[in-house]
């Protein structure tokens, strides 16, 4: 075939069709895309066949006799040969969920310059017989080609960069045939300087430079013509990936130095050089926080700065008074819901529903909130839009890019003021959009490449949105660089990830390596380990879920002692009041098996720990099942996330709530609310609580609030209302159960007085100290942790009510005890046990002021040689 002179020809045609100018209202604020109108475009088709590296291609199936044609804009390019050679190993790991296929190969001297002129375009592999005849065809996936045609990409730094005398940008499109810059002075501004980018084909990337600084307030997109399968030529005007701050709504990105002035709060350029103190994994206790609950109904917060991010900069409203008092008794870091650029939540002018005052079990508050959902002020903000800028509704101007770089700022000061290290929950397993959606920026700019495509081609949802594929080069390097940029511009200590499972582990680890290495300091990961969707089992990559990241020191939540003790969280609500927790109280043989399980979470839920059973058996925690698979499956304290409650699912409460029979006293949920919460912070390795779970936060019933609004999403610092019997919860997730929770929000048992809610504060600050009195309570090593931790025997027909753990401290920094017992006792009586040690109640819990003060009573009450335990509690003792 002639194969050069028609790829010399295709691409001299591109070049020509190139320099062609856009419309004049390419730059101006229309739709966000636009037909060339060159090429009619086929339609899409399936996307079957995949271009492997810069030599390879592999097709589902032999083929048979058929041979392979490359076709390119319709037009045959070349035949391929068959491939009989072995895959490099590298290759072979990243193509294993290809399964069995015919591979392919580009004919002899086709470089990569060649290689790569085939990306920008339709690229085709077709079937066809001895005779010509056309047999099948199928659209190329490209993106591991597209890694290996690019190599130093990734090598690239890329968004806007600012010097004395000089503005540049590099935007990496390595499959669009021309980009261009539109620069405008003013956020609103209709005018702009339109200058064409430059190509740079060994990364792929496209770059631009002007001989001046451009001053704050400039903000820039671009006009990125690329193949759409199935539209054909498209311009799409796109903002910046590597945005680090926009304009309202994220019309624009914003040309924005970091180091300005103007982007600092008061005290932040001194506060630099007082870093706060690294902590260990295993020594961190989270608080889970979203920005707009947190102050919106703070009467002490200026109403202009209620659910915003300057609502942490009031020392003296009820909310920093609050975290104050946490951070005091043991809590060390807040770990903030998304707060980058989120696609949801308009960011002017959002709607406040009115609800009206109705009776707890009427639907017509759920009503009003739903009614303005998607244009109401709040979402949990798990849709990401732009990974690397703060999110502008939490700011007091969204259109000013300065404004929320600078207020985020003065949040973290003043939250580090208080005594607590900043994590961020970061969500870069999906985005919010793909395709032409306005809200979709990366699929807009390299089609194809930033998802993860299943087998015909269609982007994966196993996440409920469109996955990120991070298992690609660039995808991978976009999280590496923007975790980076916010530890390093806004000092944030540690991030949560979600749904960290479907990201590579080999990512995760290099991206720990890169910010010891680049900040000089350690920054603590923990994540969704989850194992699911098309990744499950490692069907793509070794993922960074619980099974696969034992001593690799990340953390990953633990479902294993959360479900032992709160019971069920998912399915029917007639289902989960059925599938009761430890706390609840339950039969004997479920009792065993749970506390057999709490039992491995209190000690870290490590694969070598030795823990009893159901069946009072020792045995390593990878030998106990947890619904198929090991229950122990970490390798050092800390890798395993202790928790009752996050935003996921019911509250604690709520859960109790659905659990508990009706009628139950206010005072026995308490003590149920505290007996959970003391599994998960005084287990060893990570503890992490939901904002509220302190307060007996309630959502009304409601299992999934993320779009609730703030009427059931309502946190209430002033300790008056714990948001329980505030109407059914919205009908989209919880429709098809308000006949079943309709008597639930009716009961009056169910509803806390202030004095029930500041009980429930007091008892978890007192768990909180207890934590924070001894280092036993976070050995950071697996070998002296299996030598300290014993579970003592129990009393007989006592085993699945009552859990007691040991821990030696003699010879241990900070143990600042001889030994240390916990008791835990599910039952509705008090509980004895030996005591063949002098045990006394932990100084905690003997304060006048304690917030438990049975404990003191029921130790006085206790026989000599024996202690007694208060009913549904959790106790300390100490020798």
């Amino acid at each position: 075939m002639r194969v050069n002179e028609i790829v010399g020809g295709l691409w001299l045609m591109a070049s020509v069709a190139a320099l062609a100018q856009p419309d004049l209202q390419a730059c101006e604020d229309s739709a966000p895309w636009a037909h060339t109108q060159e090429v009619a475009a086929r339609p899409a088709g399936d996307a079957r066949a995949h271009w492997l590296d810069a030599q390879r291609l592999w097709w589902p199936g032999t083929g048979g006799a058929a041979r392979f044609e490359l076709q390119h804009q319709g037009q045959a390019v070349l035949e391929l040969q068959r491939d009989a050679e072995a895959w490099p190993a590298e290759l072979q790991a990243r193509t294993r969920h290809l399964g069995a296929g015919q591979a392919l190969r580009l004919p002899t001297g086709w470089g990569p310059e060649r290689a790569r002129e085939l990306l920008r375009g339709e690229l085709q592999l077709v079937l066809r017989d001895a005779q010509g005849q056309e047999l099948a065809r199928s659209r190329v996936q490209t993106p591991l080609a597209i890694d290996a045609l690019f190599p130093v990409a990734s090598a690239r730094s890329y968004g806007v960069s600012l010097s004395a005398h000089a503005t540049a940008g590099r935007l990496w499109a390595p499959s669009a045939r021309r980009v261009e810059v539109c620069l405008y002075p003013g956020a609103q501004a209709a005018a702009a300087r339109r200058l064409e980018a430059q190509w740079e084909p060994e990364s792929g990337s496209w770059q631009w430079q002007l001989p001046e600084r451009l001053g704050r307030g400039w903000t820039y997109r671009y006009l990125v013509e690329v193949w759409v399968p199935g539209q054909g030529w498209v311009r799409q005007r796109v903002t910046d990936p590597y945005s680090v701050s926009l304009t309202a709504d994220s019309a624009r990105s914003a040309v924005l130095d970091l180091d300005d002035p103007a982007t600092q709060p008061p005290g932040w350029a001194a506060a630099q050089h007082q870093p706060r103190p690294a902590k260990a994994l295993h020594e961190l206790v989270i608080y889970e926080l979203h920005v707009r609950d947190f102050s919106l109904q703070d009467a002490r917060v200026p109403l202009a700065e209620r659910g915003r991010y300057l609502g942490f900069t009031h020392p003296r409203s009820h909310g920093m008074q609050h975290l104050r008092q946490l951070a005091r008794a043991g809590v060390t870091d807040v770990h903030l819901l998304p707060v980058f650029d989120l696609a949801t939540v308009p960011e002017q002018g959002c709607v406040q529903p009115v609800v009206p005052a109705a009776a707890p079990d009427s639907p017509a508050q759920q009503g009003a909130v739903m009614a303005v959902s998607a244009q109401d002020c709040f979402n949990w903000g798990y849709d990401p839009f732009h990974f690397n800028a703060p999110e502008g509704s939490f700011a007091s101007d969204a259109m000013d890019p300065a404004v929320r770089v600078r207020e985020f700022r003065a949040m973290v000061l003043a939250l580090q003021r208080a005594g607590l290290r900043v994590g961020m929950d970061m969500v870069y397993n999906h985005t919010a959009a793909t395709g032409p959606h306005p809200k979709s920026v990366l699929d807009r700019i390299v089609p194809g490449y930033y998802q993860r495509l299943n087998a015909v081609g269609e982007v994966e949802r196993s996440t409920c949105c469109d996955n990120t594929a991070t298992e690609h080069r660039m995808m991978a390097k976009l999280m590496s660089d923007s975790v980076l940029l916010w530890a390093r511009a806004y000092r944030l200590d540690s991030f949560r990830f979600d749904l960290m499972g479907h990201q590579p582990r080999a990512e995760m680890l290099a991206l720990r390596q890169r910010l010891r290495r680049e900040l000089g300091r350690e920054i603590q990961f923990i994540g969704e380990g989850w194992n699911f969707g098309e990744v499950a089992n490692g069907a793509r990559f070794v993922q960074a879920s619980q099974l696969s990241l034992a001593g690799d020191g990340i953390g990953t939540f633990s479902d294993r002692a959360r479900d032992a003790a709160r019971g069920g969280s998912f399915g029917a609500v007639a289902e989960i009041m059925r599938s009761r927790g430890w706390v609840h109280g339950l039969d004997d043989e479920a009792a065993r098996r749970a506390a057999s399980l709490l039992r491995l979470g209190l000690g870290g839920t490590l694969q070598d720990l030795q823990v009893p059973d159901a069946a009072g058996v020792l045995r390593r925690g990878a030998e106990i099942d947890y619904g198929g698979q090991p229950a122990g499956y970490a390798g050092q304290p800390g890798e395993a996330v202790a928790y009752v409650e996050n935003h996921d699912n019911h509250t604690l409460f709520d859960a109790h709530v659905l659990k508990l029979p009706l009628g139950t006293p206010m005072a026995e949920r308490v003590q149920v609310q505290t007996l959970a919460s003391a599994l998960a912070l005084w287990s060893q390795g990570v503890a992490y609580v939901h904002a509220g779970q302190e307060l007996l936060r309630s959502k009304s019933l409601d299992r999934n609030s993320y779009d609730s609004g703030d009427w059931f999403n309502r946190l209430d610092y002033s300790l008056q209302d714990n948001g329980f019997a505030a109407g059914l919860p919205p009908k989209p997730d919880n429709g098809a159960d308000w006949e079943a929770l309709a008597p639930l929000l009716r009961d009056p048992s169910a509803k806390p007085t202030p004095a029930d809610i500041r009980q429930a504060r007091d008892q978890f600050l007192d768990l909180l100290r207890i934590r924070a009195s001894s280092s036993l309570f976070r050995i950071g090593s697996a070998t002296e942790l299996q030598r300290r931790l014993r579970f003592p025997a129990v009393p007989a027909g006592q085993e699945g009510r009552l859990i007691v753990v040991d821990l030696d401290g003699r010879d241990w920094p900070g143990a600042r005890f001889a030994g240390l017992r916990l008791v835990f006792n599910a039952g509705v009586d008090a509980a004895e046990l030996a005591d063949d040690s002098g045990w006394r109640p932990h100084p905690v819990h003997r304060r006048p002021e304690a917030g438990d003060r049975r404990v003191a009573l029921e130790a006085s009450r206790a026989p000599a040689g024996r202690l007694r335990v208060p009913p549904r509690s959790a106790v300390a003792f100490v020798r």
